[in-house]
């Protein structure tokens, strides 16, 4: 009888239920969207379901379901570009429309690239080390986009803060 290769379905609840969480609020982040959120991180799992790949450590299981996060955020953001559509925010009441605090407000305004790698490192406490591997840049790279994400960040918050 030939060997399975679908992992238990107690493994995949385990996944899910480790880092849900964590793949939700990098979407949030990167799209400012709860559904759209919702919809990347649900991708996510499939493809973890779709691909089944062995993992060397939790580590790199992680890393592996970020950089799937990612993309899935930008194919998401593609989508829209090519796909405009009518937006119904007016329609949701007012806390259904509220991102957050402030700060992760003015972090929904920062360009993807520096939004990233600010939500890596300050939120979900990846190292500069760590985050070049997942998008796919060096470290001196993910150093430059973090310093520049922080004056951005700066420069949204002190201005939504003044008006």
């Amino acid at each position: 009888m030939a060997k399975s290769s679908a992992r238990p379905a107690d493994e995949i609840e385990e996944t899910v239920n480790r880092y849900a969480d964590t793949l939700y609020r990098i979407c949030l982040t990167q799209l400012r969207n709860p559904a759209d959120a919702e919809d990347a991180v649900q991708t996510v799992f499939l493809k973890l379901l779709q691909k089944r790949p062995a993992f060397e450590s939790e580590a790199h299981e992680k890393a592996w379901l970020i950089r799937v996060a990612v993309n899935a955020c930008r194919d998401v953001q593609r989508q829209k570009t090519r796909h405009p559509e009518t937006a119904l925010d007016e329609t949701l009441p007012a806390e259904a429309q509220a991102f957050g605090s402030p700060v992760l407000e003015a972090l929904g305004q920062v360009p993807e690239p520096f939004r990233i790698v600010l939500t890596l490192h300050y939120i979900e406490g990846y190292s500069v080390a760590e985050i070049a591997p997942i998008i796919g840049k060096t470290k001196s790279a993910v150093k430059m986009r973090l310093q520049k994400g922080r004056r951005l960040l700066e420069e949204i918050y002190r201005r939504e803060n003044m008006e």
